[in-house]
């Protein structure tokens, strides 16, 4: 009799496209030290994916996978991780694509914590896996229909207990903005949709009815039960509400905790359900606290929303599910589910660049018209799997049109995308607009080109001074725009935004800045964590010190981790709480106590930092092997003069404001530098070039891969050993976590 294995599956699925073999693989030599998720899908990808390979090679993989915490009971665990090679930025190096729904649990439950896609079919088809029964089918019948279609198709035969994740006409006509959507709207980016395309795989079925086994199951509980009561946020892990409150000490207009009285789920079955106040020590009405409906689209949208839903095992609910019946008029689907992005293009770019007369009201509240173009606009989006690279997309779209590009570069097409009606306050023309894009036929549809990114399309076009620009946010030249970059916590954003091949999706450091807690509380909690002067208030950043680079690496380091574990990193870490009692403070060993409670493996938070540690340098390590040198040679490790160049604009914004003074988050040259060698510093790596070091690779038990780089001459010098530059973590908020059941165990 096999030993039982805790929090893991156990098995990884290979399935061979070209050959059509099927096979199952032991994951127990990675659990140790890549946890799972983004570990065991990044280390795939460094073993078995050659330096140099074009995305859309047949030596490509896609990799899905989840980790230990998925599916286990844990709360905010149901999120998966898939690697491939970009497919839209400089040198299509390996990135992550992370979503939420329902399919990294379904994945556990079928008994699996990954699955590796290789070769590529002859013909169009969709992986089943139904337990431990994985099949090939054909899906000849599905190509060329919409993600909702597809996923309606594929429930209906296989039943409504399994999740599709599907790709789109984006992802089968290989554009570079493809994403894979499942359960609705929650969607994997940065070109994965394109990858399954080029393999000719329109979707991956999933179904599991197995359970998970825990070691100690008690433990969960009591530990859930602790970190939603007191703990646990909003969304973002925002723990004061929006409005002012009789419960509440603080409250801030920006927090995603909206509820409030008089807000109604109005469309809800059954009639209008009021949000209320939801209070801290009241776990049963946790999913009312953040009405993201409102939050996003802008009061009108209450009328239309019929709840908040989520993850699986989520019990925050930032899911909008939004009826609207115009929508369901021009696109045939009445329900969208917003989570993020898609849902804001128009109001937030549309409007600002293009100044669209007659859809915001006073003081920029959004309008019904508002809400109409944007629930359209994700309705189209999600249905064609387009992506839109953290809003890129909708900056493009915008920039070219108000800039005369489109007009220019389209010629007499031009007019058939019906700006005019869009000026005008009809957004219908974007359904044209988008469809056009995903059918990448830049031959005869060159608005496509939009879709392959700014570091295409702005060569394509001769408009690559819109990488300068401060309007476009894009925060690398190598193609990527910021997420939550120097407008949060200054070089603390800039210097996380650098270090991946896509925008970095961190939010650790995001959710600590729009907690809704006073600046001088949170600088008192940073000391705390992170060393004194690691927090700065908004736009009046101080020069860089080594508490904000800890504070940096954290947030790396928080989001690997929970990338690897798989959690939310829109909610976790727990760094702070909406209970008073406990002095706003959150508990940073969280992840640990889930991860000993689940696995039986006792790890303390510092063992798992440096875990993710290792998958971070890993991935580093990755990069430099196939990024090309300035003369086109694969392998090149001047991280710093090649990858880690952030782009002109963060230092010549606000031209009449000096850097570093109140009032703007404008970034010194000199003192940006000087912040990525403390990066480096802090990472063990080359201070000069950004690589990994022998030492640094060894210290993270990677001497195959300082091995590797050595005989290719890519090994930076020196490096600070690892416990040498380390800040300890375990329990330092300890004084404050009186009630943490784990602290008797």
């Amino acid at each position: 009799m096999a030993d039982i294995s805790y929090g893991w599956a156990g098995y990884i699925a290979r399935v061979n496209l070209s050959t059509g073999s099927i096979t199952e693989e032991s994951d127990a030599e990675l659990q140790k030290d890549y946890i799972g998720g983004m570990g065991f899908a990044n280390k795939i990808m460094y073993d078995e994916v050659p330096a140099g390979t074009d995305w859309m090679d047949e030596e490509n993989k896609a990799v899905l996978a989840v980790g230990p915490l998925t599916g286990a009971g844990v709360p905010l665990a149901g999120r998966s991780t898939w690697a491939t090679l970009s497919t839209f930025t400089t040198d299509h190096l390996v990135v992550d694509c992370h979503c939420g729904g329902q399919l990294g649990a379904k994945l556990k439950f079928s008994g699996h914590d990954g699955l590796i896609i290789e070769g590529k079919a002859p013909k169009p088809v969709y992986i089943n896996i139904d337990d431990d029964k994985i099949t090939i089918e054909d899906a000849s019948a599905l190509w060329g229909k919409g993600t909702r279609e597809t996923t309606e198709a594929l429930c209906k035969k296989h039943g409504l207990d399994c999740c599709v994740a599907a790709i789109g006409p984006a992802g089968e006509n290989l554009l570079p903005y493809a994403c894979v959507i499942n359960s609705r709207s929650h969607s994997a980016g940065a070109g994965l949709g394109a990858v399954l395309g080029s393999k000719n795989v329109k979707a991956v079925v999933v179904r599991g009815t197995k359970a998970v086994n825990v070691a100690d199951p008690q433990m969960v509980a009591d530990l859930s039960d602790y970190m939603i009561a007191q703990v646990l946020g909003s969304n973002n892990n925002h723990v004061v509400p929006s409005t002012q409150q009789s419960w509440a000490e603080y409250y801030d207009k920006g927090s995603r905790w909206t509820a409030r009285k008089g807000l109604y789920w109005a469309a809800a079955e059954g009639g209008p359900i009021e949000t209320g106040e939801p209070k801290p020590f009241e776990p049963n009405t946790m999913g009312y606290r953040c009405m993201k409906a409102t939050k996003d689209l802008g009061p009108e949208a209450e009328k239309y929303t019929v709840k908040m839903a989520g993850c699986h095992g989520c019990p925050v609910r930032c899911y909008a599910q939004v009826k609207h019946p115009t929508v369901l008029e021009k696109t045939g689907y009445e329900s969208m589910g917003n989570t993020c992005v898609p849902n804001f293009p128009f109001s937030s770019y549309m409007q600002s660049m293009m100044k669209v007369p007659g859809t915001a009201a006073e003081d920029g509240k959004l309008t019904e018209q508002a809400v109409v173009y944007n629930l359209l606009i994700q309705a189209t989006v999600d249905d064609l799997g387009l992506w839109c690279n953290y809003a890129q997309l909708y900056r493009d779209i915008a920039h070219t049109y108000v800039d005369g590009i489109l007009e220019r570069e389209l010629g007499d097409q031009f007019a058939e995308y019906g700006f005019d009606q869009i000026m005008a306050g009809d957004g219908t023309p974007f359904i044209k607009i988008l469809t056009d894009i995903a059918s990448n036929d830049t031959k005869n549809k060159p608005i496509s080109w939009i879709g392959h990114g700014p570091e295409v399309w702005t060569k394509q076009w001769n408009d690559e001074g819109w990488f300068d620009d401060n309007r476009s946010q894009l925060i690398n030249y190598r193609g990527w725009p910021v997420h939550h970059s120097i407008e949060c916590f200054g070089q603390v954003g800039g210097l996380y935004n650098m270090l991946f091949n896509r925008d970095d999706m961190i939010h650790s450091a995001v959710n600590f800045q729009g907690c809704g807690l006073p600046i001088e509380l949170k600088q008192e909690m940073g000391k705390e964590m992170w060393g004194e002067g690691s927090v700065d208030p908004d736009k009046n950043y101080t020069p860089i010190n080594e508490a904000k680079v800890e504070f940096a690496w954290w947030s790396v380091i928080t989001d690997v981790l929970h990338d690897s574990l798989t959690l939310c990193n829109w909610v976790w870490p727990m760094a702070m709480a909406p209970a008073k009692e406990r002095s706003y403070r959150g508990d940073l060993d969280l992840e640990a106590q889930f991860y000993t409670a689940v696995t039986g493996h006792k790890v303390t938070i510092d063992e798992l930092y440096k875990a993710a540690e290792r998958i971070m340098t890993l991935q580093r390590a990755a990069t430099v092997r196939g990024m090309r040198d300035k003369d086109g040679k694969v392998g090149c490790n001047d991280m710093r003069g090649v990858h880690d160049v952030i782009t002109e604009w963060v230092f010549t914004k606000d031209p009449d404001i000096e850097a570093l003074t109140p009032g703007t988050d404008k970034m010194d040259r000199e003192d940006w530098k000087k912040s990525l060698t403390l990066l480096y510093k802090r990472f063990g790596w080359d201070e000069k070039l950004g690589c990994p070091t022998r030492r640094c690779l060894e210290d993270l038990n990677l001497k195959d891969v300082a091995d590797d780089l050595d005989k290719l001459g890519l090994l930076g010098k020196d490096g600070a050993g690892y416990d040498d530059r380390t800040r300890t973590y375990d329990r330092i908020l300890e004084k404050y976590c009186g009630d943490n059941p784990a602290l008797d165990a």
